[in-house]
């Protein structure tokens, strides 16, 4: 029978050896890891918040809590970003593409406790509570690197924090990133290319190539892809990293596919 959300076996053997636990590991061996990975990823594709999945959660995955104390071990760890990053490795760097996204954050998300930093990624705007999403992407529409923010936060705010990460040596964006001092000025410092159409209010039309800028609906396309993920399409998370962890968790299914 087929699980609903299950990741299959060839699946599962590329992340036998990412995982904390394994056989050699420092610390103690884990039997389980394969349980809790299924676990947190049905969670997140489902869209269950934590506190109800006592009930919400198929009883093949064990107690809820032990799964939840693991996820928040491994955000605490950074073990959810590596994994990502060691599937994202062989991206394919023709070009990079730089896009953000906004995700409604659930009222259970603003309930922060004392494993919060204070910061946690979350602003009001007229539809309420949301965070935002920024992403790199590759030339085949693969995710390379996210940042979070809060909903009301520029654009800009993505490329500050992932423009020093980019090895492509083509940057495709929309229009909200046509800034000089920010954007176009350390891309041509790094002799990189920006694919970046420019803003209405500038009096000098800056050319762009507008071929290659046509493959950008590939970023908009992963965004689709990532919020298939019902707990990141709605943010459930109170902690601005164990959400991130989340976007790392669904962006390694995708990879994984």
């Amino acid at each position: 029978m087929v699980r609903r959300y299950a990741l299959r076996h060839d699946q599962r053997a590329r992340l036998k050896g990412l995982l904390p636990g394994r056989v050699g590991y420092v610390g103690g061996t884990a039997a389980d890891n394969r349980r809790v990975v299924g676990a947190v990823l049905y969670r997140y594709r489902a869209g269950i918040a934590w506190p109800d999945a006592l009930w919400a959660m198929p009883e093949r995955f064990g107690k809820w809590k032990s799964v939840h104390q693991r996820f928040d071990r491994w955000a605490k760890g950074g073990i959810w970003e590596r994994v990502f990053a060691a599937l994202s490795a062989d991206a394919d760097n023709e070009y990079a593409m730089l896009n953000s996204t906004i995700v409604r954050a659930h009222q259970h998300s603003a309930d922060v406790h004392k494993g919060g930093t204070g910061d946690e990624a979350i602003d009001r705007g007229r539809g309420g509570l949301n965070t935002k999403i920024h992403a790199l992407v590759d030339a085949l529409g693969n995710p390379t690197a996210f940042y979070l923010s809060g909903g009301q936060a520029h654009d800009l705010a993505g490329a500050d924090a992932l423009l020093a990460g980019i090895v492509a040596p083509t940057l495709i964006a929309d229009r909200s990133y046509d800034a000089e001092a920010r954007v176009l000025r350390p891309l041509r410092e790094a002799d990189e290319v920006a694919v970046i159409p420019p803003g209405r209010g500038r009096n000098v039309r800056r050319d762009y190539d507008r071929d290659r800028y046509a493959t950008r609906h590939l970023a908009e396309n992963f965004f689709c892809r990532l919020k298939q993920s019902r707990s990141i399409a709605t943010r459930y998370d109170t902690i601005r990293r164990n959400f991130l962890a989340g976007v790392y968790a669904a962006a390694t299914a995708i990879l994984l596919n």
